[in-house]
């Protein structure tokens, strides 16, 4: 409610006409505020009506005295004192009269719409009433009181533009109808001005077709009212004036009368210019007290108080001509085309074992169904929990509510049929607290007298039910019963029985046509349904519901996450966090996880879904950032289990764990990032179900000294990349299309190895420019100093990972390195790697590297090897060395030219590679039209951060953490984990995106490729908000005009820019363009070479390493 255009409420009072609603009531508000979907700083307030019959007006002055007496008391006053209405925004909604087809009144009733809220919740005509008025109708409003009632509907397809200038008095808001269905109700009677004449109510078809419209409709009193400043400080003022001030609650506790008065046809009337003083004080208007009755002169002296203190602001109407106004009858069927009519989804926050079950066009909310439960089309199930043996049809036009597990078993014995209501109501009698079942038919009339020739019950005629059961008038109610005699008073339905006990659903089966006798009916305890609806315990039906609610919200997480789906459970965790249901949540989340052992890919984003259920009992904002250290030795029990496979063991301990951190905010975000730290190792091993696709041979090896040098080129990623990045890979499947490259005409890429006499492994790592690189040499003598192979900031990790991924030794065996080495290979081995490319220049250089040391090694160790071998081997290794990654960086780096790679949604994670077949001189275009620009700003190398350990979340002093890649990744793969609409839509984007840039390359068509490049810039943007810093972003804007489509290389926030140009050989007015950019730093501009080779061998000798040859 914080979003602008939304009007901003100082008070939402809620009246209600039962004392006993206004805990449940203020809670059900109080939730909504938790939620968001109130503003967190209204006041909100639950205001029983003092007396039973006090009309709408009576309870709009008791609700706007005691919001004035909150607002006094909060800005110090010992008074209730009407300044205080000067700023405020006041809403004051009325609940009514109870509603058959919903024991907590119209306001609550469940509706069949589904919102994309943060915070998953129902959605009750409450809360569609609040949307309208707060985002269509009262935005922008002055201060003032606004008064509408929860009876309703309101539709307004667009946001009223409402002009306020100036204006005093009151405003009614009118929405059109027929002249049929204003007999029943009230319509507005206006001059040219749209000022209101008068206002009638009940009136014959003749006077209500004078208030038509140009538009033949006329204007319905259809609810929101609203009061200026002025005039709501005058409504106050009568509080204090006899007989006024028995409408509220002080009156009520100073002995003052009781007095009924409507707020349309009291207040909103004595200010119609049509209406004289003598008719409003004295006239008989239909649904009020009459003026002559016995409280005659109480009512004469109320109108003339409200004549005296009102009288003189204008009331205006505000037509909405396209508006709609569903106003909630006590008809069955209306009720049930309502909720069947609502909406597009069928099942809504339900879980349903058979999906198939339900038809199209019935609507189940929610509810749990299980066993063999047919939903037939025009049918609707709400708040209910069915277990079934056998089967049970929900006929068309039926409605089933509230109807629990012990249930189950007697509604198979229901002779249910079409059009029929069957509903369980929580009730509170003395001591004793219900389930008492009621049973209608869609047509019955509640109000009809019995004698009435189309009074019905169970959709027959009362002769007809007469006869079949045997029942009697003299039964239903009592002979001395002077009112009408309708079906909403009879005392139909058996709550206990003498014998038995609670009557059950049985009470209604025999009703309906099943087992059961008149005899046992007529022995039990019986209600109406009048008298079920003021004894229904209101905070127990709320209960229920809620409770069924996160049961639902449980099953529906267990089915999306085995069954793979891309449900967003974020919204139902963040609700079970404020309603404190987390207990039984996160029970279930461990037990999908430890059942997992056979897809590791589920049991992984169940700990993920850990990870954000311990976030939002944090807060949001509160405990610190997720992202951040998971190496606390108090969780390295669990991570060990893990990691040596023992799934439900360390699930367990992960549980024993979790519960010394739920105390605060900071503990638990940092259990989060524990629980995220133990999803990682569940990732990395999932991951390395690639290796079942590496297949390395056995050959000679060569001699002793020889160096085998590795040359690869680096990638440009055209199209595609994240969906790359597991468990997208293999949750959704990847698809990529990127290219071989040339930097400046050279390989930047490469590696060599040879063997050597000496038995220890000397790992050497160059980066830069020939002319001015730098070497990192790390030797190595013993196992130990290789155990850090998995450590990625340890000196020479990468190598020391290609060192245990090539099996050239086995860190874990208790034969020393010396032995290995020299009873495998004959020696050791001198491994170098070297990359002419910055750090963090997002060409791809790590996990190409990577590839080519371990094509090095196997060549030096005298084994072979094919290039999508060595792919899924780059995956491995990589998940060895803890950094995880995709697999498009070797794939671009290690087969040549244009390619398209796919790995499909399912484990183990495979990749295929097809290079495009791409004519030579649309190769030659392209590779003229490339150009790449290094901006500068490096992803990682200026961003690391020494981050102080936190009583002892890492082993190590201090962890070291890179902003821009690591924690880029991390944020990804949480929302996708979270399964964010956002995420899931960019990532189906992506690869469709991916699938144009390659259809597109295949037709030849720069432009084309240029608009997937473009496209793909905005996606990746959207993917990791914040990869693309202020300079790029200049550097971008500059360069547009002379660009088809650019983006930054890699994840962004830095390294290479690459652009397809307008132009060929660009390369000059490229620089010269950027040059005269201010703030930018420094740069330098690249020419691209496609290398259609990919890696490369060359051999040199020990002695001549000038002479190479390539292969």
């Amino acid at each position: 409610m914080a979003d602008e255009g939304l009007q901003k409420w100082t008070v939402i009072v809620l009246t209600c006409q039962h004392k006993d609603s206004v805990y449940a009531f203020q809670r059900e508000l109080e939730v909504r505020q938790k939620r968001g979907v109130l503003p967190a700083d209204a006041l909100l307030l639950t205001v029983p009506d003092p007396h039973a019959r006090l009309g709408s007006g009576g309870a709009t002055l008791n609700a706007l005295l005691v919001a004035a007496e909150h607002l006094s008391a909060r800005a110090g006053y010992s008074v209730v004192n009407s300044d205080v209405l000067e700023e405020a925004h006041i809403l004051i909604l009325h609940t009514g009269r109870d509603f058959p087809w919903d024991g907590c009144s119209r306001a609550f009733c469940w509706m069949p719409v589904q919102r994309s809220d943060a915070v998953e919740g129902s959605v009750c005509c409450l809360d569609l009433l609040l949307d309208c008025l707060s985002s269509k109708i009262c935005a922008g409003s002055p201060p003032g009181v606004w008064v509408c009632s929860t009876d309703m509907i309101l539709n307004i397809p667009t946001p009223r533009r409402i002009s306020w200038d100036g204006f005093s008095g009151v405003r009614v808001v009118a929405l059109p109808g027929d002249v049929g269905f204003a007999v029943d109700h009230g319509v507005y009677l206006t001059d040219a001005e749209a000022r209101i004449c008068n206002i009638i109510y009940k009136g014959s078809k003749e006077t209500i077709s004078c208030a038509a419209l140009p538009d033949g409709k006329v204007p319905l009193v259809s609810g929101p009212v609203f009061f200026s400043r002025t005039v709501a400080e005058k409504l106050l003022q009568t509080h204090v004036t006899s007989p006024l001030d028995g409408c509220t609650y002080l009156g009520m506790d100073s002995g003052a009368l009781p007095l009924e008065i409507s707020l349309f046809l009291d207040i909103l009337l004595c200010l119609c210019s049509d209406v004289t003083e003598h008719e409003y004080v004295s006239g008989e208007r239909s649904g009020c007290t009459s003026p002559s009755g016995p409280q005659g002169a109480v009512v004469r002296s109320g109108r003339a108080v409200l004549w005296r203190t009102l009288r003189g602001p204008s009331i205006s109407m505000l037509y909405i001509p396209d508006g709609q106004y569903d106003y909630l009858t006590q008809l069955g069927r209306e009720h049930v085309l309502r909720l069947t009519e609502t909406g597009t989804e069928t099942m809504i926050l339900s879980h349903i074992k058979d999906a198939k079950s339900v038809a199209e066009g019935s609507r189940v909310i929610n509810s749990v169904l299980e066993g063999d439960v047919l939903v037939s089309a025009g049918a609707v199930v709400q708040h209910c929990h069915l277990q079934l043996q056998g089967p049970v049809q929900v006929h068309s036009g039926c409605l089933l509510s509230g109807l629990d597990l012990t249930s189950s078993s007697r509604i198979q014995r229901l002779p249910l049929s079409s059009d029929i209501i069957v509903q369980g109501h929580r009730v509170t009698l003395g001591e004793l607290k219900l389930t008492v079942f009621t049973a209608f038919g869609a047509h019955d009339n509640l109000e009809a007298c019995s004698d009435d020739v189309n009074a019905s019950f169970l959709n027959q005629k009362w002769s007809d039910f007469y006869s079949r059961t045997g029942i009697k008038p003299q039964y239903l109610w009592t002979p001395e019963r002077t009112e009408s005699c309708c079906l909403l008073d009879a005392r139909l339905f058996p709550v206990f029985l003498p014998r038995s006990g609670p009557a059950g659903l049985e009470g209604v089966c025999w009703l309906l046509g099943g087992a059961g006798g008149l005899e046992s009916w007529r022995e039990a305890w019986r209600l109406s349904l009048r008298d079920i609806l003021i004894l229904t315990d209101q905070q127990m039906e709320l209960r229920w519901r809620e409770e069924l609610f996160f049961r639902v919200g449980r099953r529906r997480a267990v089915d999306a996450l085995r069954g793979h789906t891309n449900l967003s459970l974020l919204p139902f965790f963040r609700a079970a966090a404020l309603a404190g249901q987390q207990e039984e949540l996160l029970q279930v989340l461990d037990s999908v996880a430890a059942g997992s052992s056979a897809d590791l890919g589920v049991a992984a984003r169940c700990l993920a879904c850990i990870a954000d259920v311990l976030g939002c009992l944090a807060g949001e904002g509160k405990g610190g950032l997720r992202s951040g250290p998971a190496a606390n030795p108090l969780w390295a029990p669990a991570f060990q289990l893990l990691e040596e496979g023992n799934l439900p063991a360390g699930v367990q301990e992960l549980a024993n764990q979790r519960k010394h951190w739920l105390g605060r905010p900071d503990l638990l975000v940092r259990a989060a990032r524990h629980y995220e730290g133990a999803g990682q190792i569940l990732l990395r091993k999932a991951v390395m179900s690639a290796r079942e696709f590496v297949f390395i041979g056995q050959g000679e090896m060569p001699p002793m000294g020889e160096w085998q040098e590795v040359e690869c080129p680096a990638r440009l990623d055209l199209s595609g990349g994240w969906s790359d990045t597991p468990p997208i890979a293999f949750e959704h499947g990847g698809l990529v299309v990127n290219v071989a490259i040339k930097v400046d005409g050279k390989r930047p890429i490469g590696a060599r190895v040879r063997r050597v006499p000496e038995p220890h492994l000397l790992l050497v790592s160059s980066s830069g420019e020939p002319a001015c690189s730098i070497s990192t040499e790390t030797l190595c003598e013993h196992l130990a100093d290789l155990e850090d192979y998995c450590q990625p900031h340890a000196p020479g990790a990468l190598l020391k990972a290609v060192c245990v991924c090539s099996e050239l030794v086995c860190v874990s065996s208790p034969v020393s390195l010396k032995d290995q080495l020299l009873e495998r290979w004959g020696g050791g081995l001198e491994i170098h790697s070297c990359s002419s490319l910055p750090h963090g220049s997002g060409l791809g250089t790590s996990s190409i590297l990577a590839g080519a040391a371990l094509a090095a090694v196997y060549r030096c160790t005298g084994r072979s090897y094919d290039t999508n071998s060595l792919i899924h081997d780059v995956l491995y290794l990589e998940q060895i060395l803890t950094t995880g990654g995709g697999w498009q960086d070797q794939v671009g780096g290690l087969f040549g030219g244009v390619k398209l790679a796919r790995s499909a949604a399912q484990l183990p994670l495979r990749v295929e590679v097809e290079q495009l077949s791409l004519t030579p001189d649309f190769l030659s275009v392209l590779q003229q039209h490339l150009l790449l620009v290094y901006t500068g700003k490096t992803r990682l190398a200026r961003n690391l951060l020494q981050v102080p350990v936190a009583d002892g979340d890492s082993i190590n002093q201090s962890v070291v953490f890179s902003l821009d890649h690591c924690v880029c990744v991390q944020d990804v793969v949480r929302s996708w984990y979270a399964r964010l609409p956002s995420i899931v839509q960019n990532t189906e984007q992506l690869v469709t995106n991916a699938e144009e840039c390659a259809k597109a390359c295949r037709d030849e068509s720069l432009v084309r490729l240029g608009h997937c490049l473009d496209t793909y810039w905005q996606q990746k943007k959207l993917m990791a908000p914040g990869c693309e810093p202020a300079a790029v972003r200049s550097m971008m804007k500059a360069l547009q005009p002379l660009s088809l489509g650019q983006s930054l290389a890699g994840a962004g926030g830095g390294g290479f820019l690459f652009l397809l140009t307008r132009e060929p050989q660009l390369k000059e007015a490229v620089g010269e363009i950027l040059t005269n950019i201010q703030g930018i730093g420094s740069f330098s501009v690249h020419s691209v070479e496609l290398d259609m080779d990919g890696i490369s061998i060359i051999q040199k000798s020990s002695e001549h390493p000038e002479q190479q040859q390539k292969t």
